[in-house]
């Protein structure tokens, strides 16, 4: 039975992430590994992170993960969270501006801000529940209502080049893309790992997925 394996670069509540996938994965194996070997041996990988882009893109190339980060973007099941959500794309405006992986066209930029319906001014980072609208039909929406609430934690946004590989959004002082889906890859900006029963069910809908859009 090949693992599912969640990929351990030293940022983000790893712990956490390979608990909810323990709880939907029927026993399957479910490693916490920064071996590239045991990455490209994988049957689903899940990239998460929490932290600024420069230092995220910094541990992996320390790491040597950069190229089988992309092969297995392009080859198995694989899920990216918050930051893994991020690094996929080609530049980010965060650290004065830094180049991310590359495997998506498009950038990530700061949150605008704006104001709350009383007028106060909407807190950066985004901290806390919001509502998901699916933009497509996809594998792991199923049995997720639409408008489900997940938690986010974050200060920057992802712009996808390419209007079709939109998977969600959510309003937060304006509208923004909250989910990817590309082939056998999804990547979502809120962290599934604390979000209940809706992420609970993604998850579930992950481990089971045959990379099929």
């Amino acid at each position: 039975m090949t693992p599912i394996v969640v990929i351990d670069y030293g940022m983000g509540n790893l712990r956490s992430v390979a608990k909810a996938l323990e709880a939907v994965s029927d026993d399957r194996p479910v490693r916490v590994s920064a071996d590239p070997g045991l990455i490209a041996a994988a049957g689903h990988v899940v990239f998460p992170g929490q932290g600024a882009m420069g230092s995220c893109m910094r541990r992996l190339r320390e790491l040597d993960l950069v190229e089988v980060i992309a092969t297995a973007a392009a080859t198995k099941p694989f899920l990216g969270v918050c930051l893994g959500l991020q690094a996929l794309f080609e530049q980010s405006a965060e650290d004065g501006g830094c180049e991310g992986l590359g495997l998506l066209p498009g950038e990530v930029t700061r949150l605008p801000g704006g104001a709350e319906p009383d007028g106060r001014p909407l807190k950066i980072p985004h901290m806390g529940w919001n509502r998901v609208r699916q933009a497509k039909p996809h594998p792991l929406w199923a049995g997720v209502p639409e408008e489900s609430w997940f938690y986010f934690v974050h200060s920057y946004r992802i712009e996808p080049g390419v209007s079709t590989d939109q998977a969600a959004t959510t309003d937060y002082g304006g509208r923004f893309v909250s989910a990817v889906a590309r082939g056998n890859l999804f990547a979502v900006q809120f962290h599934p790992e604390k979000s209940h029963h809706a992420g609970l069910r993604l998850l579930h809908n992950f481990v089971h997925w045959d990379g099929c859009p």
